[in-house]
């Protein structure tokens, strides 16, 4: 009979590192810390998710955000780190050299800490991660915008970029989360329909988060349309700018536009509503914190999300939080995020300023339409509530297949989407 093994060492920890976007990582951890979501974010941030996930599943973290303020934290069980991008403001070569850069180095950083599994949601290009495989470490791409402008023909470059990535989507990965069929559609047309194991996920809100967000008045008067988002040009914001004055123009008092956000263009879209005497309807409130936001939110009878067919759209949380304020919102099929909340969503052709006028004007004007889009909110809100179909379940289902050492199961929360 042979005697049991004493000194047996005990199973090691997964390590799981994780590139996240540019937001405040260091500081969504400090509230973590202290037990509650980050108040910063309308929405539970992805960091915060990851935190949650890794917990879960025993695991020890690495979080490496861009964001512009330099900053670490290491404890016990995470690592949390901000490392900007160099040239991240720039365009051309500069800027492609900044992700080639960020990338190697953050390779090294995953390296050097050992780490199993590296979750990859921005800082370099795609191709870059091919040598992850190579190194031991199962690399999992989390893809939260479009490959390519949906509506637009990809650039000689992106070609070139997108060419170079394919073995990573097709063999390298060990699978990849997904944020919209937008983002499937073209990750399978990019590999022919072979690619690793997809996990969709959705932006995940907590119900309390607008609970105290009030009902719509419709009959209150003036009719309160809300932006919020980044003021840069391409964002479609001074397409708003240009409705404000043709109904002013048209004699149209009774509808003013809310616009929310810090951006490189704030400065120019201010000076532009002074010009134009547009600002009694027209009111650019800057960055607003999350008490303002939902205040601007109980105030408005519906919510605008101007887009171009120039810009790579993520899902656009935007869209999402007007609905779960219970008001319609007047987009484009660019936006991922419209194809799983069509009834209480008013669709407009892209880069058409006259259509959005004409969506914003119905919605002011037909009142059996606008409550029609308004009580459809209801009806497609639970999806973002729910906990399994969030970001944190689709890395667990990651994380569980690494420690069973399996090939993880294609997983599929998203509707197949009706524009």
């Amino acid at each position: 009979m042979s005697e049991p093994q004493a000194n047996s060492e005990p199973p090691r920890s997964l390590r799981v590192f994780y590139a996240a976007g540019p937001g405040d990582v260091v500081g969504t951890y400090r509230h973590w810390c202290a037990g509650h979501d980050d108040p910063t974010q309308t929405h539970v941030t992805y960091s915060g998710q990851f935190f949650e996930a890794c917990r879960a599943a025993g695991a020890i973290g690495y979080v490496m955000s861009s964001h512009p303020r330099t900053e670490r934290v290491d404890d016990e069980r995470f690592t949390v780190e901000h490392r900007p991008i160099a040239f991240a403001d720039h365009g051309g070569l500069r800027y492609h050299l900044g992700q080639l850069w960020y990338g190697l180095r953050m390779i090294a950083t995953i390296k050097r800490w050992r780490a199993d599994v590296a979750v990859v949601a921005t800082g370099t290009h795609w191709f870059v991660l091919r040598l992850l495989p190579w190194l031991g470490v199962k690399v999992v791409p989390t893809l939260h915008c479009t490959l390519w402008p949906k509506y637009k023909k990809v650039s000689r470059i992106n070609r070139w970029l997108l060419r170079l990535a394919k073995p990573l989507f097709r063999r390298g990965a060990f699978a990849v989360l997904s944020a919209s069929h937008d983002i499937n559609q073209q990750l399978a047309a990019l590999c022919g329909g072979a690619h690793r194991p997809v996990i969709d996920f959705l932006p995940y809100y907590k119900r309390d988060d607008f609970a105290g967000v009030a009902p719509v008045d419709p009959g209150r008067r003036p009719y309160r349309v809300l932006y919020a988002g980044r003021i840069e040009r391409n964002k479609g914001v001074f397409d708003l700018l240009a409705i404000a004055e043709s109904l002013r123009d048209a004699g149209r008092d009774d509808i003013v536009f809310d616009v929310c956000g810090d951006g490189g263009a704030l400065g120019e879209l201010r000076a532009a509503v002074e010009a134009k005497s547009l600002q009694q309807r027209f009111v650019t409130h800057g960055h607003c914190d999350r008490p303002t936001l939902r205040r601007l939110l109980g105030e408005s009878h519906a919510v605008v999300v101007p887009t171009t067919t120039d810009f790579v759209e993520g899902f656009n949380q935007v869209v999402v939080e007007g609905v779960l304020a219970g008001r319609p919102v007047v987009t484009s099929g660019v936006c991922p995020a419209a194809a799983y909340v069509v009834p209480a969503v008013s669709l407009v052709p892209p880069d058409d300023a006259d259509a959005y006028r004409a969506a914003i004007v119905r919605l002011a004007d037909d009142a059996a339409h606008e409550r029609s889009l308004r009580e459809s909110c209801a009806a497609v809100q639970r999806q973002f509530y729910d906990d399994e179909r969030n970001w944190a379940a689709a890395l667990r289902t990651v994380l569980g297949a690494v420690n069973r050492g399996d090939v993880p199961k294609p997983v599929s929360w998203l509707v197949e989407p009706t524009v």
